[in-house]
């Protein structure tokens, strides 16, 4: 994608506008596509801009010490990423896989038959039992839209003969 600065010549008006590419743009504007979002005017160029050139790769960034930066009453940050879990999250995540693996214990995997055979036993044409299984969003919906109920594992299952 590509921003260019564009203006208006009935207004002066200044805006951006995203294109695949600069023929992408040429193209839209002469099939009359592109407009100024304040006065509706057809005649748009191109105004002029200053290009953005990112630094080289091996070029640091010079930056204020981080108390200069942040406001004092800005509250900490903490990194999200390539960190231990808290301790409490850790527990709950291994209870709630320890429960799943349980329930899951009286299940029957279907593999990519779970929603064909949900709607079996649902209408009838099938004994009721506990099945999991794979369903594309598509055929969930569908399973939701019917009225039969359907969850989703929270912990995800490795299918039965594909475990290293």
């Amino acid at each position: 994608m590509i921003v260019f600065d564009l203006e208006c010549r009935a207004g002066g008006h200044r805006f951006e506008g995203w294109f695949a590419s600069s023929d992408d743009f040429a193209g839209q504007q002469a099939r009359g596509l592109v407009s100024c979002p304040s006065c509706g005017a057809l005649d748009v160029d191109k105004a002029l801009s200053a290009p953005h050139v990112g630094r080289k790769g091996n070029q640091m960034a010079v930056s204020a010490p981080l108390a200069e930066v942040l406001p004092a009453a800005a509250p900490a940050r903490q990194p999200i990423a390539n960190a231990p879990l808290p301790p409490e999250a850790a527990a709950m995540l291994k209870a709630m896989a320890a429960m799943q693996a349980e329930a899951l214990k009286s299940s029957t995997w279907v593999g990519d038959s779970f929603a064909e055979d949900v709607r079996a036993m649902h209408y009838g044409e099938k004994d009721a039992a506990l099945v999991h299984g794979r369903a594309s969003p598509g055929e969930v919906k569908e399973l939701i839209e019917e009225g039969i109920p359907v969850a989703p594992v929270l912990v995800p299952v490795v299918p039965p003969g594909e475990v290293n």
